[in-house]
């Protein structure tokens, strides 16, 4: 993708472990290399890292702005941007999409990571309007730590029912739909569905 191109939005969507940021982090870098004026920005939701730094899981890191919301962002805007990067989007309220939409229009490039489901896989924050409306999508995907094939979801293993619970390794792992299952504080609950014998017999002998 030319980064000179006019203004337009781009959205690095998937589940937890499949590399958003580090995506993230390397189309700006070369925004950086092509001298153009870049902003980062993170919410302050995400307190696993310093604030005034986006770091991925392979320790690349650049600076960024930590704001509690999309008016927030806008306010710490500088004249003349040219790229403008939002790493965990999910964490942001609705109006970062009407944001998103007013820079694309003034001629900015801005690159979106987050989220698209939550634990539950439902459609999490802002993500799923950013995705309507983006000209780039793409969608990463990790590996999934039971059965070894393309992950999508972020599957909770700790701490509580609540959407919003940050944390990493120690709450969560990439789960293919296979392997998913609800998750139930306390514990994990069966969401597999259960196939009448016959459907199953025949995905047997069809498969």
């Amino acid at each position: 993708m030319d980064e000179r191109t006019n203004g337009h939005i781009e959205v690095i969507s998937g589940g937890m472990f499949s590399g958003k940021s580090e995506e993230l982090v390397r189309r700006l870098r070369r925004a950086l290399i092509a001298r153009q004026r870049v902003q980062i920005f993170k919410p302050h939701t995400d307190s696993r890292h310093a604030p005034e730094r986006l770091v991925t899981r392979d320790n690349r890191a650049l600076d960024a702005c930590s704001v509690a919301n999309a008016s927030e962002l806008r306010q710490n805007l500088h004249w003349g941007v040219q790229t403008v990067g939002v790493d965990e989007a999910q964490f942001f309220d609705q109006a970062l999409v009407d944001l998103a939409m007013e820079l694309a229009d003034a001629g900015v490039r801005v690159i979106v990571a987050g989220l698209d489901q939550d634990f539950s896989r439902r459609p999490f924050g802002p993500m799923p309007a950013l995705l309507a409306v983006a000209e780039f999508v793409d969608k990463m995907h990790a590996v999934c730590v039971r059965c070894g094939a393309p992950a999508h979801y972020s599957q909770r293993i700790a701490g509580g029912g609540e959407q919003v619970q940050v944390g990493d390794l120690d709450a969560y792992e990439a789960r293919c739909r296979r392997c998913f299952r609800t998750y139930a504080p306390g514990g994990e609950g069966a969401s597999a569905v259960v196939l009448p014998a016959e459907a199953t017999q025949v995905g047997e002998e069809t498969g």
